[in-house]
């Protein structure tokens, strides 16, 4: 088994014995035994090929497709990518991180990798879906995410940036999936002249952790009159 430590903010150690999952290049250095393969079709989650071919095809039409490796072998290898910051979710046995799947940078084997629709996702640049790992086993399991800069870990209740939600921990049914307050939609919105807030996602859920990072994502929704 890995334990995964965030390693002076930039990157990620993980020390062990075993095989886990990550994003594709991210190794940069290592001490100890290693080998990469490269994932053609993604976690399989238990069903085999087909399982991983309904997952790929899944993941293509939702846009939350990325390219991944297996990692095994044992001692202390170093994951980064572009000097982005690193954190670091718990995921006690029963819970569900939802991330966006360009922030994602390793997890273990024993979480199911899954997409799931939300709503509220039609009004930010990722659209529909969102990446879940969910932690079906027996033991607490860690999960690895990147931002484009030094993120705000923040409890619920809060409201975010759509833009620049990164990842949020949630219940197995989707119980912490935000909500899409509009409180700052007006006329002025509809002809394109806004204050670049008009609107947010709310979380709710009692305990949820919310990862923001300080780098907006280009807004899905563009509209103007000039």
């Amino acid at each position: 088994m890995f334990k995964f430590y965030v390693e002076e903010e930039l990157s990620c150690k993980i020390e062990g014995t075993g095989k886990f999952i990550a994003k594709k290049g991210a190794m940069v250095a290592f001490k100890g035994n290693f080998k990469f393969d490269k994932m053609l079709l993604g976690p399989d989650n238990g069903g085999g090929v087909m399982g991983s071919l309904l997952g790929l095809a899944k993941r293509k039409l939702t846009g939350e497709n990325i390219e991944l490796m297996t990692v095994e072998g044992s001692g202390i290898i170093y994951l980064a990518k572009n000097a982005y910051h690193v954190s670091v979710f718990e995921l006690e046995p029963g819970d569900c991180l939802s991330v966006e799947s360009e922030n994602l940078l390793a997890f273990p084997t024993d979480l199911k990798y899954d997409i799931r629709f939300i709503g509220s996702g039609v009004l930010s640049q990722k659209g529909l879906a969102t990446t879940v790992l969910s932690n079906f086993s027996n033991l607490p399991q860690q999960v690895a995410v990147i931002t484009d800069g030094n993120p705000l870990m923040l409890e619920a209740p809060c409201v975010v940036d759509p833009d620049a939600v990164v990842a949020w921990t949630s219940g197995p049914n989707g119980g912490g999936d935000p909500s899409v307050s509009m409180n700052n939609f007006s006329w002025k919105t509809a002809i394109g002249q806004t204050s670049g807030e008009s609107y947010q996602f709310q979380f709710n859920q009692t305990n949820q952790m919310v990862l923001v990072q300080p780098s907006e994502r280009l807004s899905g929704l563009k509209v103007s009159i000039d």
